[in-house]
């Protein structure tokens, strides 16, 4: 790896870090979720692929992807890095596909009193 891939992976975990901080998960996903696939498509946006490649993995139209994309950015979730068709979408951080439900903790068991 060379020092510029370096500098790079550092900068993204950067912005991830500073992301988490800034912004919870649930925010990001109110910007972001519309359907399971723009989560999905908001998540590959970590800045090594186009806009193009987006759509050609996850399915969706061209028109749907780039609305999208334009929401993310004007709500700070998401930046473009690069320039014209070398343009990249950095994502703040990735989001969950679906919501891990939260463990519930057991109920403690009340002990009946004794009378006296």
């Amino acid at each position: 790896m060379d020092s510029t891939q370096r500098f790079e992976q550092l900068v993204q975990c950067l912005i991830h870090v500073v992301g988490r901080a800034a912004v919870s998960e649930e925010q990001v996903r109110k910007i972001v979720a519309t359907g399971e696939k723009q989560v999905e498509a908001f998540n590959l946006c970590d800045g090594t692929l186009t806009q193009k490649e987006v759509v050609e993995k996850v399915g969706l139209d061209q028109g749907s992807v780039s609305r999208s994309m334009t929401r993310w950015v004007e709500n700070g979730v998401a930046f473009w890095i690069g320039e014209g068709s070398d343009a990249r979408l950095l994502h703040i951080f990735p989001i969950p596909l679906t919501k891990v439900p939260r463990a519930k903790t057991p109920k403690m068991k009340k002990t009946p009193r004794r009378r006296q």
